[in-house]
């Protein structure tokens, strides 16, 4: 859904630079301070601590059933240390037996015990996966447009895919390993340093290669990954802009230009990956020699203390099979270590959206606007640090009046009409509804109070229903059919499921101008005093943009409208005509003053309509 719930389409977008397909991946990375936060240590612990808390019940028995686990998987060894001296001391058949059938047992229990164990880790993982996704969707949908647009789709469209996909693939299948495996690795380190302390203190010294290995890979690990997550998003943005802009690119002859950006692209990301590759090539092998260690180190000691009487044969048949056992969870645990270190980038990604700018739905319920005027008074507003493409603009527009704002291409009408929309914050003055800040209004409040309405329009792959509910989420069928009745969308009746039929690629299919229709019944299930209009059909064909007029003029009934006027007979009809040239509101009135008065506008309206008739 759209980022920007004041919008009755799918997203409005800043004037289109020249090159409309952005030509060098070095721009984006530039552009590096522009993409949505990354979350720090921190953050990422508390949500993960939070992850924890909310698995309940099923995590206790989780841990419970692995400790039993456990537990029945150290009787094995124990065991056999006890057949070995048995045989030693004289014992018969019978009791190694026994033992035997004991030790049978346990493996049995222990199968049954870690199976369930990993059941209800894999219902935790999943439960914990589906939160961060919805907590993701909230973030995501509630981040005000322009910090999207800044960010770029690439950089939100990785967290929500690659990102996301990661984490949950960790919380399903590699979290309860690890934590099942670590649960193994405290028992029989504890096991071996109860049964012999000297025999368990080889063993620890000998796992420290492990530990050194692990700190050399840990400490360069997040770096690498977070840099990997970066570049594959700057590739992922590349990709989709040269894909989406390819009849831009193709009639501009800009193929070799956005070959060259993607091929740069494709190199950085792979430069990325290499260094990630290397971290693990370094850890790997160095931690496959290092499980000998321990083994190795409680046999020398084993040996020595043995032939002294401090040990039997069997404690330290014991010892070294639990030193051998434990190569099983470390090596779990550490081939999982790699996609950990990747998760916890991509964990933090996850959590950084929303965390640098204040989503208004995070905004405390502020002042509601005393009536309907709308003042622009002394704005000034520039895209990402530029020179000023608005440079000091006042006006005021009365309750129920039609305003067309119209003026040559770039002298900042779109802009203005996103200020006025609360998309976009003044660098300087205000912007004001009954004399309370735009950009301060919460979603909610604003969709009451002003709706944009541009040229591009979106149909969600969802019902007829949920396409219009995102506008009124507490809105009835009855009212919805109204909505669709006001704008003459009477083919939804005619659709196999009515409002039930699910639109969108490989379901129904709507043309232009009965998507158009969809996004302006959401604008009369939204109900706003004020509808802004920035060309709202310029993209429709002929007969498909006389359907959407008609059903735009049921919408505007009764409403203040302000019109970006870029086809001047829509400011012949309009109350009032404001001029806006390189920034400045230059004239101010009604289309026969303005037409009469001999300046831009009048320039304006004879190079459209034709020069006046010579006087007789």
């Amino acid at each position: 859904m759209t980022a920007d719930p004041t919008t009755a389409d799918a997203t409005a977008t800043k004037p289109a630079p020249a090159d409309p397909v952005p030509a060098e991946p070095a721009s984006a990375q530039s552009a590096a301070s522009t993409r949505l936060p990354v979350a720090g240590p921190r953050q990422v612990r508390a949500a993960a601590r939070e992850l924890v808390r909310n698995g309940g019940r099923a995590l206790a028995a989780t841990v419970l059933l692995s400790v039993l686990a456990t537990l029945a998987g150290l009787v094995g060894p124990w065991l056999v240390g006890r057949i070995i001296n048995t045989v030693r001391a004289g014992g018969g058949v019978a009791d190694v037996d026994r033992y035997a059938l004991v030790i049978l047992v346990c493996v049995l229990v222990q199968f049954l015990l870690a199976r369930y164990a990993r059941l209800l880790a894999y219902r935790v993982g999943e439960r914990a996966s589906a939160r961060i996704r919805e907590r993701l969707v909230d973030r995501a949908l509630a981040l005000p447009t322009a910090t999207v647009e800044r960010a770029g789709a690439g950089d939100l469209t990785a967290r929500g895919t690659t990102d996301v996909a990661a984490v949950g693939t960790t919380l399903r299948d590699a979290g309860p390993a690890i934590f099942i495996a670590s649960l193994e690795v405290l028992f029989i380190v504890g096991a071996v340093l109860v049964l012999a302390p000297p025999l368990g203190l080889a063993g620890l010294l000998g796992l420290t290669s492990i530990w050194v290995a692990a700190r050399w890979y840990l400490r360069r690990a997040r770096t690498a990954y977070l840099a990997q997550g970066d570049a594959d998003s700057v590739l992922a943005e590349v990709l989709s802009a040269t894909a989406t802009g390819a009849r831009t690119v193709e009639a501009f002859g800009l193929q070799e230009r956005r070959i060259a950006a993607c091929e740069e692209a494709v190199e950085e990301s792979r430069r990325t990956r290499i260094r990630t590759l290397f971290l693990r090539s370094v850890l790997f092998p160095a931690v496959d020699v290092s499980y000998v260690v321990p083994v190795v180190g409680v046999l020398l000691a084993g040996s020595l203390l043995h032939d002294h009487g401090a040990v039997s044969l069997g404690t330290v048949v014991t010892c070294a099979l639990y030193m051998r056992q434990l190569a099983q969870p470390l090596d779990e645990i550490l081939q999982y270590m790699d996609q950990l270190q990747g998760t916890g980038a991509s964990f933090a990604r996850v959590e950084g959206v929303g965390t640098g700018d204040t989503a208004p739905a995070d905004r405390p319920a502020g002042p509601v606007p005393a009536d309907d005027r709308i003042e622009v008074s002394g704005v000034r507003y520039a895209y990402d640090g530029g020179r000023d493409v608005l440079r000091g603009v006042d006006l005021a527009v009365r309750p129920g009046e039609r305003l067309a704002v119209v003026g040559p291409s770039g002298a900042g009408k779109s802009t203005l009409g996103r200020l006025l929309a609360g998309i976009d914050r003044p660098r300087e003055g205000e912007v004001t509804v009954g004399q309370v800040p735009i950009a301060e209004l919460g979603p909610g409040e604003l969709r009451r109070q002003v709706v944009l309405v541009t040229q591009e329009h979106h149909v969600f792959i969802d019902t007829v229903r949920d396409n219009l509910l995102i506008a009124a989420p507490g809105a009835s069928d009855d009212e919805v059919r109204a909505a669709l009745a006001a704008v003459g969308a009477d083919w939804v009746d005619t659709l196999p499921a009515g409002l039930d039929t699910v639109l969108g690629a490989g379901e129904e299919s709507l043309d232009g101008a009965r998507a158009q229709q969809l996004a302006l019944a959401r604008v009369v299930l939204a109900d706003p005093h004020t509808i802004i209009l920035d060309e709202a059909t310029a993209l429709l064909d002929p007969a498909s943009a006389r359907h959407a007029e008609r059903a735009l003029a049921a919408v505007l009934e009764g409403r203040t409208v302000i019109a970006i006027a870029h086809r001047l007979h829509t400011a012949r009809d309009a109350d009032r005509v404001a001029v806006m040239d390189d920034g400045l509101l230059t004239e101010l009135g009604t289309h026969d003053e303005l037409v009469a008065r001999g300046g831009a506008y009048a320039e304006l309206w004879h190079t459209w309509h034709g020069p006046p008739p010579p006087a007789v």
